[in-house]
C-alpha cells in the first residue's frame, strides 16, 4: 500500500467537526433546516455515454538506438540485483536491436456497426490497433482513413453485436460558459469523466491550416486525445486533441476540434477513405489596416487575393489579383484564416457566390469549386519541374532572395521609400533568379529600419504595381509615390512579386 501524506488532514478534521456541531443544532443550522445543494449531477448523462467511449491501444515496432549493449552498470558480486541485470542484458542481446512501443489514447463509437473516431496522432505509424470497451472486451481495429490537417482518423471494428453509439451535435450553437463533459482514457487509467465549461472559441494554436479549436477547462490529460467532448444533451461537439501544460497534466487549458469542422471530415473519410475539400485556386493574404484603407475598406476584414493558381477554378476569372473577398457562399469572411476554412468545408463541384471588393466597389461573382487535393498534387508536380520554385508560405509570403555568390555588387539605383530600385533586365533576372514571367522594377537593397524593411520587403523582390498602377522603372515608382503624397494619401499600396512570380500586397507608409 502506498500512503500519501495529506497536509489538509487536520483542516479536514476541523471542518468535519464543525459540520457535526452544526448538524446538532449548536451554533449552526438545525436538522430541520434545508441544506445547501451543489450543481446538478451529470451522472445520468455520463451513464448513457460511457459505453460508447473506448480506449485506443496501439503498438509499434521500432529499431533500438545505437549498436551493441550500451553502457552496463557496475553491480557488486553477490548483489541481489546481479541476476536481474544479467537477465535484462541477455534479453537485449536476443532482441536483435528492436523493441515494441505501446501507446494509449481515446476514441468514440459513432455507428453501432463499429465505426470509431479518434485522433491521427493516437494511431499514427501503429502496427496494431485495438479498441478496449467499457466492459473490458477488446476488438482489433483497422484504419479506414486519416486526415493529418485536422488530426482526425476513422477506425472500424467488427463487433459480435451492435455497439452503443453517440451522435454529433452542432458546435456552432455552443457559447462561452456552456457546460461540457470530457470522457476518455487519461494516463491509461480507463474511462474517466471530467466536467467543465467552454472557455473560448475559435482558438488558433498553429496546429494546422484549419485551426478553430474549442478551448475548455474540463480536465484533459495525456491519453484523452481522440476522446469526445459532450454538451449536456449527450451530443459530441468536439474531439479532444491538445493541451497546454508544462507537466503534461491538465492546468485547465485544453483544446477540441469542433464538430462543425470534424463532422464533414469524418463523413468523407468513411465514404472515400480520404478527404475531398473545396478549392478556390487563389493565394491569399491578410488585409491589414493599411491595406484596408488603400482599397477603400472602413475596417480590416476579408482576404486579399495575391495570386491566381494556374489550372485552378478561377484561372481565367472571375476572381483577379487584388480583389478582396469579403463574403463566401453567404458567409462573411472575417480574415484569411476563415476563408481557408470555409472553402475547405465546401463540397467539391459546388457553385458558390463570392462577394469581392474591386476598384473600391463590391460585386458578386459565381465560382465552381475544384478539389484541394488535386491542386496540391499539381502544385507538387510543378515545383518538382520548376528550376525556380515558389518560396511562399500559406498566405503568399515570400522569403528573402539569397545574395549572389559571385562577389559582384549591382549598382544601387534610385532609392524610394527605403528601397534601392533598378530596371529588371537580364542581368537582374540572372542575379536573383527571377522568372521570365515577372515584370516590374527590381529591389536591389532595403535600408535597415526603413518602412519597407519593417514590412518585410527584401532584396531581389520585384515591385509590379504601386496603387494599382503598373511600373516599369524607378521613375514610375517615384512619380506615383509623389502623386500619392500630393493627394494626401498616408501609404502606398505595393504589389510585390517574389522570384517565381508569386504576389503579395503591402501598404508602405509614406510619412
Amino acid at each position: 500500500m502506498v500512503v500519501i501524506a495529506n497536509p489538509f488532514s487536520k483542516l479536514l478534521s476541523i471542518v468535519l467537526a464543525s459540520a457535526l456541531v452544526a448538524g446538532s443544532g449548536i451554533g449552526g443550522l438545525s436538522a430541520g433546516h434545508a441544506q445547501a445543494v451543489g450543481p446538478a449531477a451529470v451522472s445520468d448523462v455520463a451513464e448513457e455515454l460511457l459505453d460508447a467511449v473506448v480506449n485506443i491501444s496501439t503498438s509499434q515496432k521500432v529499431d533500438g538506438e545505437g549498436e551493441g549493449e550500451g553502457p552496463r552498470p557496475q553491480v557488486p558480486e553477490g548483489s541481489p540485483f546481479e541476476e536481474l541485470f544479467e537477465d535484462f542484458f541477455q534479453n537485449r542481446r536476443e532482441g536483435g536491436g528492436s523493441q515494441k512501443v505501446n501507446s494509449l489514447g481515446s476514441g468514440f463509437v459513432i455507428d453501432p456497426s463499429g465505426i470509431i473516431v479518434t485522433n491521427n496522432h493516437v494511431i499514427e505509424n501503429a502496427d496494431d490497433i485495438e479498441a478496449v470497451f467499457a466492459d473490458g472486451s477488446t476488438l482489433k481495429a483497422t484504419l479506414i482513413g486519416t486526415d493529418t490537417k485536422t488530426d482526425l482518423s476513422v477506425l472500424k471494428v467488427e463487433p459480435p453485436k451492435p455497439l452503443k453509439a453517440v451522435k454529433f451535435g452542432d458546435s456552432r450553437k455552443m457559447r462561452i460558459g456552456d457546460w461540457v463533459m470530457a470522457i476518455g482514457n487519461p494516463f491509461g487509467l480507463g474511462g474517466s469523466v471530467t466536467l467543465g465549461i467552454i472557455s473560448a472559441r475559435g482558438r488558433n494554436i498553429n496546429a494546422g491550416p484549419y485551426d478553430n479549436f474549442i478551448q475548455t477547462d474540463a480536465a484533459i490529460n495525456k491519453g484523452n486525445s481522440g476522446g469526445p467532448l459532450f454538451n449536456m444533451q449527450g451530443e459530441v461537439i468536439g474531439i479532444n486533441t491538445a493541451i497546454i501544460s508544462p507537466s503534461g497534466g491538465s492546468i485547465g487549458i485544453g483544446f477540441a476540434v469542433p464538430t462543425e469542422l470534424a463532422e464533414n471530415v469524418v463523413n468523407q473519410l468513411i465514404e472515400f477513405g480520404e478527404t475531398r475539400r473545396g478549392w478556390l485556386g487563389v493565394r491569399i493574404q491578410e488585409v491589414t489596416d493599411e491595406v484596408a484603407k488603400s482599397v477603400g475598406l472602413t475596417s480590416a476584414r476579408g482576404a486579399m487575393v495575391s495570386g491566381v493558381i494556374k489550372g485552378g477554378p478561377v484561372e481565367n476569372g472571375p476572381i483577379e489579383i487584388g480583389d478582396v473577398i469579403v463574403s463566401f457562399d453567404g458567409r462573411d469572411v472575417k480574415d484569411s484564416d476563415e476563408l481557408v476554412r470555409v472553402v475547405a468545408e465546401s463540397p467539391v463541384g459546388k457553385e458558390v457566390e463570392v462577394r469581392i471588393l474591386r476598384d473600391g466597389k463590391e460585386q458578386t461573382v459565381k465560382v465552381t469549386l475544384g478539389r484541394l487535393e488535386d491542386g496540391e498534387r499539381a502544385a507538387a508536380n510543378t515545383k518538382a519541374d520548376d528550376q525556380a520554385p515558389a518560396t511562399e508560405g500559406e498566405t503568399g509570403e515570400a522569403e528573402e532572395a539569397p545574395p549572389a555568390d559571385d562577389g559582384t555588387q549591382e549598382p544601387a539605383g534610385d532609392t524610394i521609400l527605403g528601397m534601392a530600385l533598378a530596371p529588371l533586365d537580364e542581368a537582374s533576372r540572372e542575379r536573383y533568379g527571377i522568372a521570365a514571367s515577372v515584370e516590374g522594377v527590381v529591389i536591389t537593397s532595403v535600408e535597415p529600419g526603413s518602412a519597407a524593411a519593417e514590412k518585410g520587403i527584401a532584396e531581389g523582390e520585384v515591385i509590379v504595381e504601386v496603387s494599382q498602377e503598373f511600373v516599369q522603372s524607378a521613375e514610375d515608382v517615384a512619380d506615383t509615390v509623389t502623386a500619392l503624397r500630393r493627394d494626401g494619401r498616408r501609404s502606398a499600396h505595393l504589389m510585390i512579386a517574389n522570384k517565381a512570380g508569386d504576389l503579395r500586397f503591402i501598404a508602405v507608409p509614406l510619412e
